[in-house]
C-alpha cells in the first residue's frame, strides 16, 4: 500500500484542500496520515474525517522583530525533530503540504529523508512558509495562472484549488430550514473565515436595520464572536462555525460576503455564487487577499470593498448592486475555465509515489 503524509494548518484554509483529496486518496488505496500542530484547528477537522493525526511543535515565522521569535524558533526546531521521527517511522512515499507554519518542519524533514514533496499555494504570491518550503519541493501547485511567475520553472503546476465534492451537493431548502428562514426573501451569507473577521462582523451588525427589510442574513462570525444581544432577531441568525451544514448554506445563499482567502473564494467560484469580497488590509497582512480579490473582480466574479472604505452605506449599496446584477456575475463564473484540481493533484501524487 502506498503511503502519503498530509500536512497544513493554522486556519481552515490550510486544511480543507487536504480534506478535498481524501476521497480520491482512499479510492486509490493510499494509507494516509496527517501532521499538524498539537491543538490547532486542523486537529479536530482531520480527526472528524477518521484520519490518523500526529501533532508536532509549531512556531510562527515572522517577518518583523519580536521577542516571541526567540521562543518560536525553539518550537520550530523541536517541530523539525518531531517531524523527522514521524517520517522515519512512517516512511511515506510522498508528502503533500497545504502550507501554514506547521508544514515547514514536515517539508524540511521530508527533504532529509529524500521523500518527494508536493506543495499547494493558494494565493497569488507565495507566503513565507511556502517560500521556505518551495526549494525542497518537487512540484508547486497553484490557484492563479499569474502565480507561475513567482515560482521556479519546472516546479509550477497550474491546478486550481481542490474543492470538497460535497460542497457541490447542497440543498437550498435544507439550508433555509436549518436557519429557520420561512419567508421568500433572498439570503445573504457572511463568512469571516474560521477565525472570524471583526471589521466585517461589526459592519454587518450595524447594517441590519437597512438589510433585514429585504434580505435574510446568515452570519458565520467566528469562534467567540457571537453577539448575544442579537439572538432572536427575525431574519438574522449567527453561528460561530459550520461544518457539515455548510453545503446547504452555500446552496441557500444568493450573495456571499467574505474575506478573500483563496480557498474560500474558489469555493464560491465552484458553487457559482456572486460575492462581495472585503480583503484583509495590507496593514494586517502581506496583501495576498487584496491581490486575490482584485483578480476575481477583474474577471467579473465579485465586487471588492476595501476595509478602509467600509461603512453601512457602502456595504448596503454593494449588497443591493450585486444582488440586482447577480445573473451577470453568475454568467461570468459559468464562462470561466474551471480546473479539476483534485484529479490533477492526485495524478501528481501518483506520479511521485510510483517512483
Amino acid at each position: 500500500m502506498k503511503k502519503i503524509l498530509l500536512t497544513g494548518g493554522g486556519t481552515a484554509g490550510h486544511v480543507t484542500p487536504n480534506i478535498a483529496l481524501l476521497p480520491g486518496l482512499k479510492e486509490r488505496a493510499y494509507e494516509i496520515k496527517y501532521v499538524g500542530s498539537y491543538d490547532g484547528i486542523e486537529k479536530n477537522l482531520i480527526k472528524s474525517q477518521g484520519i490518523e493525526y500526529v501533532g508536532i511543535s509549531s512556531g510562527k515565522l515572522r517577518r518583523y522583530l519580536s521577542k516571541e521569535n526567540l521562543t518560536d524558533i525553539a518550537k520550530v526546531f523541536k517541530g523539525i525533530k518531531e517531524a523527522k521521527q514521524v517520517i522515519k517511522d512512517y516512511k511515506p512515499d510522498v508528502v503533500f503540504s497545504k502550507g501554514g507554519f506547521v508544514s515547514v518542519p514536515v517539508v524540511l524533514a521530508a527533504k532529509k529523508y529524500k521523500v518527494p514533496v508536493i506543495i499547494h499555494e493558494s494565493d497569488m504570491t507565495p507566503g513565507l512558509a511556502n517560500k521556505i518550503a518551495i526549494p525542497r519541493a518537487t512540484y508547486v501547485c497553484h490557484n492563479f495562472p499569474e502565480t507561475a511567475d513567482y515560482l521556479p520553472k519546472g516546479k509550477a503546476v497550474y491546478t486550481g484549488s481542490p474543492i470538497r465534492a460535497e460542497l457541490l451537493d447542497g440543498d437550498r431548502e435544507i439550508g433555509l430550514e436549518f436557519c429557520c428562514f420561512d419567508d421568500k426573501k433572498p439570503v445573504i451569507l457572511i463568512i469571516g473565515g474560521s477565525l472570524g473577521a471583526g471589521a466585517i462582523n461589526d459592519m454587518v451588525r450595524k447594517s441590519l436595520d437597512k438589510l433585514l427589510p429585504n434580505f435574510n442574513i446568515c452570519h458565520l462570525c467566528g469562534k467567540g464572536k457571537l453577539d448575544e444581544s442579537l439572538v432572536g432577531t427575525p431574519g438574522y441568525v449567527q453561528y460561530e462555525y459550520i461544518s457539515k451544514e455548510l453545503k446547504d448554506l452555500f446552496a441557500m445563499a444568493d450573495v456571499i460576503i467574505s474575506r478573500a482567502g483563496a480557498n474560500a473564494i474558489f469555493e464560491f467560484l465552484a458553487i457559482k455564487k456572486p460575492s462581495i469580497l472585503i480583503p484583509l488590509p495590507a496593514s494586517q497582512s502581506r496583501g495576498d487577499q487584496i491581490l486575490n480579490a482584485k483578480s476575481f473582480e477583474k474577471q467579473g466574479f465579485a465586487k471588492v470593498i476595501d476595509e478602509d472604505d467600509l461603512s453601512v452605506n457602502v456595504l448596503v449599496k454593494a449588497v443591493n448592486e450585486v444582488y440586482e446584477n447577480r445573473e451577470d456575475y453568475v454568467k461570468a463564473i459559468e464562462d470561466a475555465p474551471i480546473n479539476n484540481a483534485v484529479d490533477k493533484i492526485l495524478n501528481l501524487i501518483d506520479k511521485l509515489a510510483s517512483k
